[in-house]
């Protein structure tokens, strides 16, 4: 079976809106749609529950919302540790890496200056969190990869 292209990757969230504004506000998303979906996906799922699938859309990239209506999302929404196994963080090039330090605050994430590296070839990286404790890597300037 031949790849045809990627098309999204999904975000479990504990509260809907205060998500979508973190996402659009901070990174430039545009809420695209919204389903509601009760047993439909219950297999896909492996588990019950009716959610709320919201698609977020930016160029190219797609980032979906999932709200459980009624349960809390498992863990306890601490940034993972680069350690662990399994997906690590969201990665985004930025203009600048600081320039969203007072946004990610503002919509309910978190900067983390202290995750601030600087490169050869002007490259520069930092962490922010969403409002869950997702890791995004914001990165300026592009690497050398010769």
């Amino acid at each position: 079976m031949a790849l045809q292209s990627f098309s999204h990757v999904g975000i479990c969230v504990s509260d809907l809106d205060r998500s979508t504004r973190f996402y659009c506000e901070v990174l430039g998303f545009r809420e695209q749609f919204s389903f509601d979906f009760t047993d439909e996906l219950r297999a896909t799922m492996e588990t019950d529950g009716g959610f709320t699938s919201r698609m977020l859309g930016r160029g190219d990239l797609r980032v979906e919302l999932l709200h459980w209506h009624d349960r809390a999302p498992d863990g306890d929404g601490t940034r993972r540790p680069m350690t662990a196994r399994g997906i690590t963080h969201l990665a985004f090039r930025v203009e600048r890496v600081d320039e969203l330090y007072d946004a990610a605050k503002r919509w309910g994430g978190a900067a983390h200056p202290t995750t601030y590296s600087a490169l050869d070839g002007g490259v520069e990286v930092v962490y922010l969190t969403d409002p869950d404790g997702v890791r995004i890597e914001c990165m300026a300037g592009v690497p050398d990869l010769a």
